[in-house]
């Protein structure tokens, strides 16, 4: 069974930064992409972020390029979004999630985490 567990959320004033991490499980787990995603209350689900599992390949969403940066460390299953510059309307839970091919729509991802609050404060 796959498993993914976001960590590294919090409260940060605005202009701060965050690292979030995905550590991902799980005996078989080799997906094509990893990406990070995020829901505001009351708001859709936004994909933020793509990297595939080479980590040769990323994408940006417009909405947080320049501030957000996706990495992976090769050596271990984990994934990083680099958060810089926060906002208030960055406040959202932030959900890491696995998919077999490589896609930046959410109902395409197989596996995710259960979620990582941020909270960015004014």
């Amino acid at each position: 069974q796959v498993q993914l567990v976001e960590s590294g959320g919090g409260l940060v004033q605005a202009g701060g930064s965050l690292r979030l991490s995905c550590a991902a499980s799980g005996r078989t787990f080799r997906p094509a992409a990893m990406g990070w995603f995020r829901q505001a209350p009351g708001k859709e689900r936004e994909f933020l972020a793509v990297i595939s599992w080479s980590g040769g390949w990323t994408y940006i969403a417009d909405s947080v390029k320049g501030r957000f940066t996706i990495s992976r460390e090769i050596a271990k299953t984990t994934v990083y979004l680099q958060m810089s510059s926060l906002k208030p309307e960055d406040t959202a839970v932030y959900f890491c999630a696995a998919a077999q091919k490589w896609t930046y729509r959410g109902n395409e991802y197989d596996y995710w985490g259960q979620g990582t609050q941020v909270t960015v404060s004014s």
